[in-house]
């Protein structure tokens, strides 16, 4: 049964307030770390090389670069980072180069994230011992849309990753994008979808779709700001003990609509400059709406963003 908006958000803020009664906003911070030339389709990206948006492949970045990103992030109050790289699959050797700046990341205090693409089992192991955390791989979309909007993978690849990633032991990161012409209905089909995972991710990222000159779907009908809320909140219905991170897209939505996404169940965000290869809402401003709006930095942020200021 649909739920008005207004029954629908104090619903989800009733259960946020009930598993995380401190209401505090973990901040995280996401670096390009190989960029472009990925061989995926995904309508959305435009790091695909089936895409011409102007973005050129890259090489994966070097460690000091990488580990100087960290201490910026780290500075600035971020106390995870994650790294992404436009990668179908990775290789061995691409993997044993991710997990020096994992073990990098690691030593400078700061929880690791990665997104590299298809995993296989022994990969996972592989990241996992070089101490990752987390390891992101969204579904995207409901599993009757999915067709629509990538060509080059299926959907069982998706969820066969998720598998070897929780088999190692990585906590997963796992979440959709909203706004690529999809349903209310596939929406919820979604949520479902990542509801059922076992157990739910442990972070849910709901990212609006950022319209990219030369993608697909670079003149896709902007979607009702009120429906990335409405999919916040049945995330954080559903997946109660989850941290919902308000993702992709967060600069196209105003402060009074993000202050409504907190209410109904987000309680993370990307924090920077930066997010892959499109822009992010200022730290500063970031940390000026958090304030305005009496929300606390998680504890563990605060130690981090601490620990480099003494």
């Amino acid at each position: 049964m649909q739920q008005p908006f207004m029954a629908l958000v104090h619903q989800a803020h009733e259960v946020h307030r009930q598993h995380f009664p401190a209401g505090d906003i973990e901040l995280a911070s996401l670096l390009s770390v190989k960029t472009g030339g990925c061989p995926e389709d995904c309508a959305y990206c435009p790091q695909s090389a089936h895409h011409d948006t102007g973005v050129e492949a890259g090489k994966l970045m070097d460690v000091e670069a990488v580990l100087g990103a960290a201490r910026a992030a780290k500075r600035a109050g971020a106390s995870r980072f994650c790294m992404g790289a436009a990668w179908r699959a990775p290789k061995d050797r691409d993997v044993e180069k991710v997990a020096e700046l994992v073990q990098g990341v690691k030593d400078l205090g700061l929880q690791t994230c990665a997104t590299l693409g298809m995993l296989e089992p022994h990969q996972a192991v592989m990241l996992r011992d070089a101490g990752l955390d987390y390891y992101n791989h969204n579904l995207d979309s409901a599993p009757d849309f999915y067709g629509d909007i990538i060509h080059t993978r299926v959907y069982e690849d998706r969820l066969r990753t998720l598998e070897h990633v929780r088999e190692a032991g990585i906590k997963v990161c796992c979440g959709g994008i909203v706004g690529m012409g999809e349903t209310r209905l596939q929406r919820a089909g979604l949520i479902a979808e990542l509801a059922s995972l076992d157990p739910a991710p442990d972070s849910v990222p709901v990212n609006q779709l950022v319209r990219i000159e030369g993608t697909p779907l670079a003149d896709a009908e902007p979607v009702d700001p009120f429906e990335v809320v409405r999919v916040i909140a049945a995330a954080r219905i559903t997946m109660p003990a989850s941290r919902v991170r308000l993702s992709a897209g967060r600069r196209g939505l105003d402060e009074g609509v993000q202050a409504l996404c907190f209410m109904a169940g987000a309680n993370s965000i990307f924090y920077g400059d930066k997010l892959l290869v499109t822009g992010n809402p200022d730290a500063e401003q970031d940390r000026r709406l958090l304030a305005r709006l009496d929300l606390p930095i998680s504890a563990e942020l605060s130690n981090a963003f601490q620990d480099t200021t003494r």
